[in-house]
């Protein structure tokens, strides 16, 4: 079978520095890969680069096709899309104006439009009742649930979320993840990077542990949270919900 996402021997600079170096991953249909690891190990350029918005070197392939070379709208066109860890949402829009830029590369206009805001506001009926507020008025959580669901506006194949965890209160975070589970049954793979390990691997099908730049640990989830190492690392003492 075709990886979905194949990314081989990746090396990403900033400047003279390293960020990633060696780093090789694939992603089959119908997977959810997690990445875990501490802050600065590389986890974002890794997103970043496979998104184009970073320069890298080694292979980089979405359903068998050579990616380098191809700007982020392409990438776009083709079924990526990548919901970044600060969300990036234009605040002083309303819940729908975001939710269209959303669609930008799709060209969606009238009946197509409609209906793909409602299969958003299907996934995400609060945001049906927040269309009109603007977004910088948002909580943490339908914060997050926008820069999703504005990222399945485009329809996506496969979906990179770059701690989507972050800054949320542990329920919250339960019901996000729920959305990402059930996002796979309809079809979207996820390439997940958190921090927050145990959420992670409880989510996913397998796992890397990114350290330094490299890949340190990989395997399926169940066996990585049981590894000794994982455990002591990042297990120990729970979850960092409260960040």
């Amino acid at each position: 079978m075709t990886a979905m996402l194949e990314i081989g021997d990746l090396h990403v600079s900033y400047g003279q520095v390293e960020a990633v170096r060696g780093v090789s991953l694939d992603l089959q249909p119908g997977q959810i890969i997690s990445v875990i690891g501490p802050n600065g190990a590389g986890k974002t350029t890794l997103l970043a680069a496979a998104m184009g918005l970073l320069p890298c070197k080694g292979t980089l392939r979405f359903e068998g096709e050579d990616l380098q070379g191809l700007d982020v709208e392409a990438r776009v066109e083709r079924g990526l899309c990548l919901v970044p860890e600060k969300r990036e949402l234009f605040g002083e829009l309303t819940v729908l104006d975001n939710l269209q830029l959303g669609a930008y590369a799709k060209r969606l206009r009238g009946d197509a439009m409609k209906k793909r805001l409602q299969s958003v506001y299907d996934r995400f009926p609060r945001l049906a009742e927040r269309r009109s507020q603007r977004a910088d008025t948002l909580s943490g959580g339908e914060r997050q649930m926008l820069a999703v669901g504005r990222a399945l506006m485009s329809a996506p194949r496969l979906l990179m979320l770059d701690e989507p965890s972050l800054g949320l209160a542990p329920l919250i975070v339960r019901d996000i993840l729920a959305i990402v589970r059930k996002l796979r049954e309809d079809g979207v793979s996820i390439l997940l990077v958190e921090q927050n390990a145990r959420a992670a691997l409880e989510s996913s099908d397998h796992g890397y542990v990114l350290e330094t730049g490299e890949i340190a640990l990989s395997g399926a989830s169940a066996e990585l949270a049981s590894d000794s190492r994982v455990q002591a690392t990042y297990l120990g003492g729970g979850t960092h919900d409260d960040d």
